[in-house]
């Protein structure tokens, strides 16, 4: 993991919020096709490494590169930006952020302006619409220079390691599963397997997934495990009796429930005991909110599975993650994909 540290802090240093992933999808392939057998791209702007593109039987790993974001609905005639959200931004951690602005002419740092407490504050029940972007301009036309309705903006922060054992910053979801596959796809080009491997980063996750039912319908898997991050419940004020009990540094989180099939999760289960590996339960009883859902969906249908890193202040500009942890799904994964013949059933009726 510490050798590879760089291409994911590369990552996370990237803006790429959703619809807006072309820049750091380049540097996903720049890194991928050192080991890949073939690169393919799709008119959802999906980067995908391929290793086997002529076995029958064909995995799919699926990260989205794409993280929440801010877009410009109005300027108005003091210069001010205001804006909308781009996926699930919460307006409480929004308040008083610096934000890079991604203008169609230029990048511009602006501020989220919030009400001095001396005239009154924000009301409790405030919303995007209550807040705004301070670039410093001082007109309507002056930041038109720069500026124009359907822009984005991403919070602006820098990746820290914690203690050497976690990972804080933005847009962690789901950077970290981007980097996961182009991990485990780079480690199965070094141990060799029986299998096609696709790993595909995706774009439009955090938006409406079509970036994941593009993949799919393009590649027609065997199989598809969506690798995204999942809600840790280890820090203070989080009800655990009605969220779960998710920990960072307790290994993968597993999914169940009725989109994922049984006869994959058998084969996370069974590595994870022959890699002596803890693993976790998240439970999805009808939608896992993930790419999953619709790379399910695709072509005569697909049977899914999920592997979640678990990740602290989910949707905020200081997500939390554990190095252990990606660790061990790369691992989790890279040895159940090399363990696989090809000729393995997933019907669940039968044996």
């Amino acid at each position: 993991m510490e050798k590879n540290r760089e291409f994911l802090l590369e990552l996370l240093h990237t803006p790429s919020p959703s619809s807006n992933e072309m820049e750091i999808q380049k540097k996903w392939i720049n890194y991928v096709k050192d080991f890949a057998d073939e690169i393919r791209t799709d008119h959802a702007g999906n980067a995908i490494g391929v290793l086997n593109p002529d076995a029958d039987f064909k995995v799919l790993l699926a990260g989205h590169c794409d993280e929440i974001a801010l877009i410009v609905n109005r300027i108005d005639d003091q210069g001010f930006l205001h804006f909308d959200k781009m996926g699930g931004i919460n307006p409480k951690a929004a308040v008083g952020m610096k934000v890079t602005v991604l203008g169609f002419r230029s990048v511009v740092t602006g501020v989220i302006g919030v009400n001095a407490q001396h005239h009154g504050g924000l009301k409790n029940d405030f919303g995007l619409e209550d807040l705004f972007i301070d670039c410093g301009y001082k007109s309507k036309e002056e930041a038109e220079k720069n500026i124009q309705i359907g822009d984005l903006a991403v919070y602006k922060t820098e990746p820290e390691v914690l203690m050497d054992r976690y990972i804080s910053g933005r847009g962690l979801d789901n950077r970290t599963g981007a980097f996961i596959i182009a991990e485990v796809l780079k480690r199965l080009a070094e141990k060799g397997c029986h299998v096609g491997v696709y790993a595909a980063s995706t774009v439009n996750e955090e938006t409406n997934m079509g970036g994941a039912y593009f993949a799919a319908a393009g590649i027609e898997p065997t199989m598809a495990i969506a690798c995204d991050v999942t809600f840790s419940t280890d820090y203070p004020g989080v009800n655990k009796n009605k969220h779960g009990d998710i920990k960072l540094e307790y290994g993968p989180v597993l999914a169940k429930g009725a989109p994922i099939n049984i006869k994959i999760n058998k084969l996370l289960e069974s590595t994870a005991r022959k890699l002596d590996m803890k693993v976790q339960y998240e439970l999805t009883p009808r939608m896992t909110g993930t790419d999953a859902d619709k790379m399910r969906l695709t072509g005569r249908g697909v049977p899914v599975s999920l592997v979640s890193l678990p990740l602290r202040y989910m949707h905020s500009p200081v997500e939390t993650a554990s190095l252990k942890d990606m660790e061990e799904e790369i691992e989790l994964l890279v040895t159940m994909i090399a363990d696989l013949t090809g000729k393995e059933s997933l019907n669940p009726l039968e044996d």
